[in-house]
């Protein structure tokens, strides 16, 4: 007897953790549908059951997408999620993040109601509340502190008026989560893509840092991916709580991270502080609770930080060394 495969609609799924989520899904259990933004560079570097080009600010576009695919599953990856981003372009941010999730909902409504709805938030929403230097747990309060983390949170709230009305669905807050296709726009990468431009002679054997003394909850990004593909084994049960953290519980200063790449390499490298980068950060510790989680879905953490890290490294190697 042939088994009808669950479907899923991936969104975002061209970027950094589309593409590994992307890899981890199994293939036996489900079809993937990969919905990339019109202005990808390209189509899609993991294979997918299909690629669509979707922009979730087109509402027809969106609406008949769903129509037409009945996904079973939708886990909405698609975002700005770059801070500076959501201060230079404050209406792309607002509209894509809030609009676009607001689309989909409605599309799920009123075209596929039996869809169970994987929305992916941010820690960020959490802001002043990380102030209190205490792991934060799904109840504590939110204050964004950014454009990015207040329309999370504006999505978030569209998302739960749709489950009061009878659509199914959790909401995630991932806490830092660091592999293999990472933006240098974030720390942990652009530290990555400096050592690896070092070892090669692309650049001088001087590595520019800003602030080190912020301490942070770092996740592998593959690790981060189990924890939704976990939370999408939720759909057809009942749920009291519909946010779950996705967290380690884990302090670790940016030194630390510092540290550990500089550990994996044998080049010899000078550490120089670039007042452009060196800013007080307005957070010191923003650290996660997800105790709800794990005794949910049994998830746990299966990758410790120095792998990767190691990854990251290796993966930044890899581009400069096929760049040249």
């Amino acid at each position: 007897m042939i088994k009808i495969k669950i479907k899923i609609l991936l969104t975002g799924a061209n970027g950094f953790v589309g593409q590994t989520l992307s890899k981890l899904i199994d293939r036996q259990r489900y079809t993937v549908t990969h919905a990339i933004s019109p202005d990808s560079s390209l189509l899609s570097t993991v294979e997918a059951d299909q690629v669509v080009s979707l922009d979730m600010r087109n509402e027809h576009a969106l609406m008949t997408l769903i129509q037409t695919l009945q996904p079973d599953v939708v886990i909405h990856l698609a975002a700005i999620s770059h801070v500076p981003t959501s201060f230079s372009q404050p209406i792309l941010t607002w509209q894509t993040n809030v609009l676009g999730t607001v689309n989909m909902l409605e599309a799920l409504h009123k075209y596929a109601p039996q869809a169970f709805l994987l929305f992916v938030s941010s820690s960020e929403v959490y802001g002043e509340a990380f102030k209190s230097n205490q792991p934060l747990a799904e109840d504590s309060p939110c204050q964004p502190m950014n454009p990015y983390a207040a329309s999370k949170l504006a999505a978030e709230l569209a998302c739960q008026q749709y489950f009061k009305q009878g659509l199914q669905g959790v909401i995630a807050r991932p806490f830092n989560h660091i592999g293999p296709g990472q933006s240098e726009a974030f720390v942990t990468a652009a530290f990555a893509k400096q050592i690896a431009a070092i070892e090669q002679g692309l650049q001088a054997p001087t590595l520019q840092v800003g602030n080190l003394s912020a301490s942070r909850d770092f996740l592998d990004v593959r690790d981060v991916c189990a924890a939704y593909l976990a939370l999408i084994d939720l759909r057809n049960t009942p749920l009291e709580q519909r946010i779950f953290n996705i967290a380690s519980g884990v302090a670790c200063s940016i030194q630390e991270i510092l540290d550990t790449l500089q550990s994996l390499s044998s080049t010899s490298i000078h550490i120089a502080l670039d007042p452009q980068r060196l800013r007080p950060s307005d957070i010191p510790f923003a650290v996660g609770n997800s105790q709800r989680l794990r005794a949910t879905t049994h998830w746990q953490p299966q990758h410790t930080l120095a792998t990767a890290l190691q990854s990251l490294l290796d993966d930044w190697r890899e581009k400069l060394a096929f760049q040249q």
